[in-house]
């Protein structure tokens, strides 16, 4: 925290300003320690700073959907979008874009979620967010060579530990979230076949049972992008 302002540095508060009005949020930050396993900066130094950008719910999908990338036929749109969103936002503010799908290597986004924000792995395995549940995603990172004063990161247990009947583990159609964890090839089968429509169209059937966050649940056409995607890869 500042120590003239007991706020945010200005910096960054200017990044989360710019990134909102470009369609990102800024999904809360950390100063890296070498088991962090963040990459050095083009120089050779290490970050000092790390900054992690995403979607909360829906706010962000029209801003991609608006874009030359949603309309250009081209593989990867949103992360294409992503990517140029937030390279431009490196260059505005000094930092370095870091992606989730750009490996390999690939870079512990889940690790550095739960030391940006209080957030928690589900028993989907999905990281769930005590305020937008399992509606909520990260599109990539800001790497700085200096240090920003970041907000706090309140103290906030996990949603799920008060969750009794974890209806999200009884709902997929297929039964492919087990004990032994998530059946990716068995999820797919599914949504590629006739009875799997709903879960295409709307997304994944147990993510929509989680009570937590549902009012920043994806609306179908955000959902079914990233249905699509999914199937696509598999």
């Amino acid at each position: 925290m500042s120590a003239r302002t007991g706020s945010p540095d200005v910096r960054y508060a200017a990044l989360v300003r710019d990134a909102q009005r470009r369609g990102l949020a800024c999904r809360g930050g950390f100063h890296p320690g070498s088991d962090d396993a963040v990459p050095a900066l083009p120089d050779g130094a290490r970050p000092r700073t790390l900054v992690l950008l995403g979607f909360v719910g829906d706010r962000q999908w029209d801003a991609f959907r608006s874009a030359p990338e949603a309309e250009d036929g081209l593989p990867d749109p949103l992360d294409r979008w992503s990517r140029r969103v937030i390279d431009e936002l490196g260059e505005r503010h000094r930092g370095v874009g870091v992606y989730p799908n750009a490996g390999p290597p690939w870079w512990p986004f889940q690790q550095w979620a739960m030391r940006a924000e209080r957030i928690h792995a589900s028993p989907l395995g999905v990281l769930i967010h005590p305020e937008y549940g399992l509606w909520h995603a990260y599109r990539g990172a800001l790497a700085f060579p200096v240090r920003l004063e970041l907000p706090p990161v309140e103290p906030r247990p996990s949603p799920c530990e008060a969750c009794a009947g974890k209806p999200c583990l009884h709902a997929c159609p297929v039964g492919a979230f087990t004990a032994g964890g998530y059946e990716v090839a068995v999820c797919a089968s599914h949504v590629r076949g006739a009875a799997g429509v709903e879960c295409l169209e709307r997304g994944c059937e147990a993510r929509r049972r989680c009570p937590v966050g549902a009012a920043y649940a994806y609306r179908p056409e955000h959902a079914g992008f990233h249905m699509r995607a999914f199937i696509a890869r598999r």
